[in-house]
C-alpha cells in the first residue's frame, strides 16, 4: 500500500488509487478544502509536494492551475491525484484560518472529470 507522508501531520497507508483529497481528509483526518467537491474548478485543494510529484496530471488539473495562475513547483491539486505510490505534502490550502464554515463539497471516489492525463 503507498505510504502518505504529510508534514506536521504523520504517515499514513493509503489504499492505492485513493484520491489524495480523500486520503487527506478520510484517512489522515486533514481539513483540507475542497469548495468544488473535487472536480478540479477550484483551487482550494491545493497541496505541496516535497518529495513523490506524479509525473502526469489530468487536463483538468492543468487547465485549471493555468486559469487560476498557480505555478509554484510542486504545487498540485489533490482531487486530481490518485495515492498509486509513496508521496510526501505539505498542506497549504486548510480550513483552519481560512474564514470558510466548512471543508468542501463531498468528494466522489474516482476522480472527476474523467481523467484524461497529460504531461505536466
Amino acid at each position: 500500500m503507498p505510504k502518505l507522508t504529510i508534514e506536521g501531520v504523520g504517515e499514513f497507508e493509503v489504499a492505492p488509487g485513493k484520491r489524495l483529497i480523500k486520503a487527506l481528509v478520510d484517512d489522515a483526518g486533514t481539513d483540507q478544502l475542497h469548495a468544488c467537491g473535487g472536480v478540479s474548478r477550484c483551487t482550494t485543494c491545493r497541496v505541496e509536494f516535497l518529495d513523490g510529484e506524479p509525473d502526469k496530471m489530468t487536463a483538468a488539473e492543468k487547465e485549471t492551475l493555468k486559469v487560476r495562475e498557480v505555478d509554484q513547483p510542486g504545487v498540485r491539486l489533490s482531487c486530481q491525484i490518485a495515492c498509486d505510490h509513496d508521496m510526501s505534502v505539505r498542506l497549504i490550502s486548510r480550513l483552519e484560518g481560512s474564514g470558510r464554515k466548512d471543508q468542501g463539497s463531498p468528494v466522489a471516489d474516482d476522480i472527476e472529470p474523467t481523467p484524461n492525463w497529460v504531461e505536466k
